[in-house]
């Protein structure tokens, strides 16, 4: 699947969703079931920096595409995170740098987090390309 057709079905499954309340429901429930590889991924050297809460993302590349692995001790940022590795995972190094994360404006998603946790899903995002752009210069 493309990176758009990712975030039209994450659109859909969250308009589905009646209320603000379901929708961070189902968010809790994606932190829930993210798995994380067994090895040293809450180390820091994967810890991302400017967020409030701790998160941890590991990107791999293999077969010219970019698999991510991330944990917060967060439910809502790993919520997130695990929409974020949903859209990334599987993919080329080139889209992803190139992709319009629309998902998260017409989901509603910016304007219901508190500030610090825009800001932090602005750092993920941030750290996700340019590590990707790390792996396209090598």
């Amino acid at each position: 699947m493309t990176i758009n057709e990712i975030q039209d079905q994450i659109i859909n499954d969250l308009s589905s969703r009646d209320d603000l309340t379901e929708k961070y429901r189902y968010i809790v429930d994606l932190a829930k079931r993210l798995e994380s590889p067994e090895d040293n991924l809450r180390s820091e050297e994967n810890r991302i920096k400017g967020c409030q809460s701790n998160v941890w993302i590991r990107t791999d590349y293999n077969d010219n595409k970019i698999y991510l692995w991330g944990d917060s001790d967060s439910l809502i940022m790993k919520g997130m995170l695990a929409l974020l590795i949903r859209v990334f995972n599987n993919q080329s190094p080139q889209n992803i740098v190139n992709a319009d994360l629309y998902f998260i404006y017409k989901t509603g998603l910016n304007v219901n987090l508190s500030p610090a946790s825009a800001d932090g899903l602005i750092a993920i995002i941030n750290h996700i390309k340019k590590s990707v752009e790390q792996v396209m210069k090598n």
